[in-house]
């Protein structure tokens, strides 16, 4: 008999690639076969962006929905391709789509991810589960993050004490234990990825290194830790409508600074909110991943910041956000509920995701 697989497909806050992962998953394990990062053109980087922050007209909207569809649908079809595995091999894909906008604490509470699964299962010939976010924000959950579920099942073999960290665009933590906690601790990447490309033209400062050239600007950062998203208690969720570029620009009014030493700051504010959450909880391993594990120097800052604890890489680092996305379609197909009110703050657990056939 073929082996059959899963995918997941994941394009995070970032915006710096669509991550996706060929799995192979049953009741007690996941297993990667093929894994690969696409770029997502600059061109339509710049269209996200402006689509976010210009809040622009519904046809502009449409038509990203669309490229992005195409896109992810293209990327789908290259990876198998690549490792030579058909379509009909595939039970479904897990497609997370791109954050466009996610407002949880409202009377008209929302969050938004494009892509159209719609052309990605006819272009693919695969079913396709998307629309994951919004039914727990329809039972009053914040619809995020979802990583804590996968992140239990991934290390149900770990001791209670220990913790799991995404540094994407945002961070988010997880805490193990028989009652799951996750949550965002706040800015992950965004700052720094903002604020260099606005200074120096540059998607991310490689290994933190233009941040360890500049100097902590300690009022500033103690300003910036001043806002209250980061003393707000769990479940908390957040997004770039919340950390940009004018949210950086609102602290810097009427300020003589070194770029160089903003990045620093920043890179510190990003350390300092993640360990203080992380420090909460009586954690004896820590191990990160997402695109900020990437970052030596903010690792070593947060290793700092945290001497009771062992930091470390996570295996499959890159991997873990799209591998989430595979196991979510899975548990869609077996119409499992998936396990997130204690993180998300939903009224039950639920089967999540539309499905696409």
């Amino acid at each position: 008999m073929t082996q059959k697989y899963y995918i997941g497909v994941m394009s995070g806050t970032s915006l710096d690639g669509i991550d996706i992962a060929i799995c192979h998953i049953d009741s007690s394990d996941i297993r990667v076969v093929a894994y690969r990062e696409y770029p997502i053109p600059k061109k339509l980087q710049i269209d996200i962006l402006n689509l976010i922050k210009k809040r622009k007209h519904i046809k502009f909207l449409g038509e990203i929905d669309h490229k992005l569809g195409n896109l992810f649908a293209k990327s789908i079809r290259n990876i198998l391709k690549s490792n030579q595995i058909k379509a009909k091999e595939i039970y479904a894909i897990g497609l997370h789509g791109q954050t466009i906008w996610h407002q949880p604490n409202s009377s008209r509470a929302f969050t938004m991810q494009i892509g159209d699964p719609n052309i990605v299962a006819i272009k693919t010939q695969i079913a396709v589960v998307a629309d994951f976010r919004r039914k727990d924000i329809a039972l009053g959950g914040q619809g995020a993050p979802f990583a804590p579920a996968f992140h239990q099942f991934l290390y149900k073999k770990s001791p209670k004490s220990t913790a799991i960290l995404n540094i994407g665009g945002m961070a988010n933590i997880t805490i193990l234990g028989d009652n799951l906690i996750g949550y965002d601790t706040g800015c992950g990447n965004v700052l720094l990825d903002t604020w260099i490309h606005l200074h120096r033209n540059l998607s991310f400062d490689r290994d933190g290194e233009w941040a360890r050239s500049g100097k902590i600007d300690k009022k500033l950062l103690k300003t910036m830790l001043g806002d209250r998203y980061f003393s707000m208690p769990h479940p908390k969720s957040t997004g770039r409508e919340k950390f940009n570029q004018k949210w950086i620009e609102r602290y810097l009014s009427d300020r003589e600074y070194h770029p160089k030493d903003i990045q620093r700051t920043l890179l510190e504010l990003t350390a300092i909110t993640i360990s203080t959450e992380v420090a909460k909880f009586d954690i004896d391993k820590l191990f990160i991943c997402g695109g900020g594990a990437k970052n030596g120097f903010l690792l070593e800052r947060i290793d700092d910041l945290l001497p009771k604890t062992k930091v470390q890489i996570a295996h499959n680092a890159d991997m873990i956000e799209a591998m989430t996305f595979a196991w979510l379609a899975y548990k869609r197909l077996k119409r499992q509920k998936v396990k997130l009110k204690s993180v998300t703050g939903a009224t039950k657990n639920t089967i999540l995701g539309g499905l696409y056939e």
